[in-house]
């Protein structure tokens, strides 16, 4: 027994030493040699293999995926333990596009994935990656090897990205970040916030949109990190020569996104990540809001001056308090007892109603929204399974989970009741999400993600774009033949196809239009150009010239919509005395005669990409002179704008891009590619037509459908040389469009000394509601003797501004005016 009991004890003495073959220390002993968390870096490629337009290199770890997605885009991909997470995107619907010719070479350096566009570079020695064109030039390169760095506490790795940044390289994009338009020297965290009465450099705000552009030497790329956790941007301001992003979960995956030209990379990475849809016309209208505007005599009274002013106006807005005590889907049918009478009348008289919905519903077990949720466990759940709860308007409320697919289905038929009642548009607020006191929810939220699973850190960034697609879809089928208008707070990259934006709550100050300016066009270039702010300012007071001022930047921001706080003076264009009553009404009477040429600029984007406010740099991206230029932007690409952005400006400096351009206001010229002095009285603000644009204008209307055109006006601008203007008509409000129900129209112009010839090509099955046009011929350096319309004479008259005015069939083919 004695031998027995001294085996046992050598037996436990080597149990305490001995490691067994697998790595794996046995009985009670603590693993002694646990693995040190640090960041680990990508080694030299050990192998690579294909799977038709995916490769794959390994460094006998960690693999990596290049993809060619199109001629001009690449993904990659990167898997610390060679386990790539399945391939869903909410960004992206279909990462798969056509690819004419892609082709792999090895050398002893480096891999080389090609397409006819764009080369992938993997060095071999060290896994750095880089991007040429065909013709060798590098656009970007990695700094150092991506890496990662395992997350105890959740799982999963923080990856991250470090790329080389040259010397006077420029970065643009990421959202409406309040800053600067070049956002070189700053860094960026993206998770949308509630930020009220945000300021200059304030980071984060509402939205989150991982897509960036490179600018060296005149040439351009994309990168868009699409990865929905909290992600993180250094453009060059911890080290002067590094731009990084990371995040503190899921996969290092991006689009690299070729140009050259800044405009190619917008147009390509909406190819990815979708277009906004056609807006319907009146959506492009003048809109006003408040919170709140009720109760239902305020509704009517405010229409009315509207009417009786005669101040165009398409939409009114009912913020919280239209509700039964903030319940979503409900009415307070003390302050509103009829709604459904009260919207016809309403429409009637040219007015769309647009209601706000919250994420929040009220925990109240006689409230039928909340009990059908309930019912079918449509609310968000924390880690240990209780429902997430937080307070809101409403007070207690549990939250949808709109990364459920079924969830968005369900929440999307509650609009029944408001379509019934004639709601024409739908608000999305407060959809961060925010909440009261905590400012989102917990971190151990759990979410769907359309089967995919994950944490709130994972759905945060998309749960206002989930929502807002519920939303659209759900209107969409319930409107069936028309087009919804949707607007939201929150938004992730992609969301443009489901809503438009405006930039939260801003503050009546100088400040805030100038910051105004450059959200507007930084969200326009990444991806976001149905955007607007808050005319006026949300918070504060504006005073008079403040308000006209921005009333003016309004004319020429996507979205036109005056809003303001409940707290604050009420604020409508009349709400200044009759004198700066009479200058709102001028400009939004401009809004309305500008119409026709706006709703072509959408179209542009819709169908091509376009953005629909270009910056300067954009215009001309090769003249480095033109990277601080933040004031003048173009809409489209005939009209530029630089509003008055100053207390008291009486003038400016306005610079226009190589070409001839005309005053809007006195048809004066200017020659383009230098500044000009430009006087800024009241009544005027700096608008720039390009030499050789064919504008077309509605007549003034109090609302879009309010006359019918009997003969469009079409402003010709001289040019010497020759220029080609485009506009789009449809029915305004179906989707008819997608059957080929619309009208492109070509204007080409071509001038010389003593002559200016039209030609119009037009495509398409839609029928115009006019029959002629009334073409005005702007600033031709020489006296009409004879104009031929498709070989037949038309007589030329002259109207108060000494233009030539020519009445012609609206399908010519030919004009010569010599």
């Amino acid at each position: 027994m004695a031998k027995d009991l001294i085996k046992q004890q050598e037996t436990d003495t080597l149990s305490t030493t001995q490691v067994l073959d697998d790595g794996i220390h046995h009985v009670n002993n603590p693993v002694l040699d646990l693995p040190e968390i640090v960041k680990n870096y990508l080694g030299p490629v050990a192998g690579f293999h294909q799977e038709n337009n995916n490769y794959y290199f390994t460094d006998g770890g960690a693999s990596v995926e290049i993809k060619v997605v199109s001629d001009e885009i690449i993904r990659v991909r990167l898997a610390p333990k060679s386990q790539f997470l399945e391939d869903f995107s909410y960004a992206v619907p279909q990462s798969d596009q056509h690819v004419a010719v892609y082709t792999f070479e090895e050398d002893q350096e480096a891999y080389r994935v090609k397409t006819n566009t764009v080369t992938c570079v993997i060095r071999k020695a060290d896994f750095l990656i880089a991007f040429e064109d065909r013709e060798g030039k590098e656009y970007n390169k990695d700094y150092s090897p991506m890496h990662w760095e395992e997350n105890p506490d959740f799982g999963g790795y923080y990856v991250y990205c470090t790329k080389v940044a040259q010397a006077n390289e420029a970065f643009y994009g990421l959202g409406d970040k309040p800053t600067h338009l070049n956002v070189r020297g700053r860094r960026f965290a993206n998770w949308n916030s509630d930020t009220y009465s945000f300021q200059f450099n304030q980071d984060p705000l509402y939205r989150s949109i991982p897509f960036y552009i490179g600018l060296h030497e005149g040439d351009a790329y994309g990168i868009f990190f699409d990865n929905t956790f909290k992600t993180y941007f250094d453009f060059a301001a911890e080290a002067y020569d590094q731009t990084s992003f990371w995040s503190e979960g899921g996969e290092l995956q991006y689009y690299y996104i070729h140009g050259p030209h800044m405009m190619d990379v917008v147009k390509r990475y909406h190819s990815i990540t979708g277009t906004h849809y056609l807006p319907p016309l009146w959506a492009l209208g003048f809109h006003q809001c408040r919170w709140s505007y009720y109760p239902e005599s305020k509704v009517r009274d405010l229409a009315r001056n509207f009417r009786e002013r005669q101040i165009p106006c398409d939409a009114i807005y009912l913020d919280i308090d239209y509700m039964d005590g903030y319940r979503c889907f409900t009415w307070n049918k003390r302050y509103f007892p009829d709604p459904k009478k009260m919207i016809k009348e309403l429409a009637d008289d040219g007015f769309h109603t647009v209601v706000i919905i919250d994420p929040g519903i009220k925990v109240d077990e006689n409230y039928w929204v909340f009990k059908e949720g309930k019912k079918n466990r449509y609310f968000c759940r924390r880690g240990d399974d209780y429902f997430m709860e937080g307070y809101v308007w409403p007070g207690r409320c549990q939250f949808p989970d709109f990364t459920n697919q079924e969830v968005r289905e369900w929440w999307g038929g509650l609009f029944k009741g408001l379509v019934e009642a004639g709601v024409a548009g739908v608000w999305n607020d407060m959809n961060e999400p925010a909440v009261f006191g905590r400012g989102t929810f917990p971190n151990d939220v759990r979410h769907n993600f359309d089967g995919y699973r994950g944490s709130h850190r994972k759905a945060h960034n998309v749960y206002g774009m989930q929502m807002v697609r519920a939303t659209y879809e759900g209107l969409k089928n319930l409107f069936q033949k028309k087009r919804p208008f949707t607007i939201t707070r929150a938004a992730y990259a992609g969301t443009q196809r489901y809503a438009s934006v405006w930039t939260g709550d801003n503050v009546a100050t100088w400040d805030h239009l100038r910051l105004g300016a450059l959200q507007l066009q930084r969200l326009s270039v990444s991806g976001m150009p149905f955007c607007g702010t808050d005319i006026g300012g949300f918070s504060g007071e504006p005073d008079a010239e403040l308000f006209t001022r921005w009333i003016q930047f309004g004319v020429f921001s996507p979205f036109m919509r005056a809003h303001s706080a409940g707290d604050t003076a009420e604020r409508e264009p009349w709400s200044f005395g009759p004198d700066y009553e009479a200058l709102n009404r001028k400009f939004i009477e401009l809004r309305y005669q500008l119409l026709p040429y706006i709703y072509s600029v959408f179209w542009e984007h819709t169908k091509y990409g376009f953005p629909i406010l270009r910056p300067i740099t954009m215009v001309e991206q090769r003249l480095d002179t033109n990277i601080p230029r933040e004031e003048e932007f173009c809409f489209g690409d005939k009209l530029l704008v630089s509003p008055v952005l100053y207390q008291g400006q009486q003038r400016k400096m306005v610079y226009l891009p190589a070409g001839g351009w005309y005053y809007y206001w006195d048809d004066s010229s200017f020659e383009g590619g230098k500044e000009h002095e430009v006087n800024t009285p009241m009544d005027e603000m700096p608008l720039f037509v390009r030499a050789g644009t064919v504008l077309p204008e509605y007549p003034v209307m109090q609302h879009v459908y309010e006359k019918k055109i009997e003969s469009l006006k079409l402003l010709v601008y001289y040019t010497a040389q020759e220029a080609n203007s485009y506009m789009y008509e449809d029915h305004g409000d179906t989707f008819a469009y997608e059957q080929q129900i619309y009208l492109e129209k070509k204007f080409v112009v071509k001038g010389a000394a003593k002559s200016l010839k039209i030609t119009q090509y037009i495509d398409g099955l839609y029928s115009e509601r006019y029959d002629t046009y009334d073409l005005h011929l702007v600033a031709l350096p020489f006296k009409v003797s004879r104009v031929m319309v498709d070989d037949k004479p038309a007589i030329a008259t002259q109207d108060n501004q000494g233009r030539y005015v020519v009445k012609v069939p609206k399908d010519f083919k030919n004009i010569i005016v010599t």
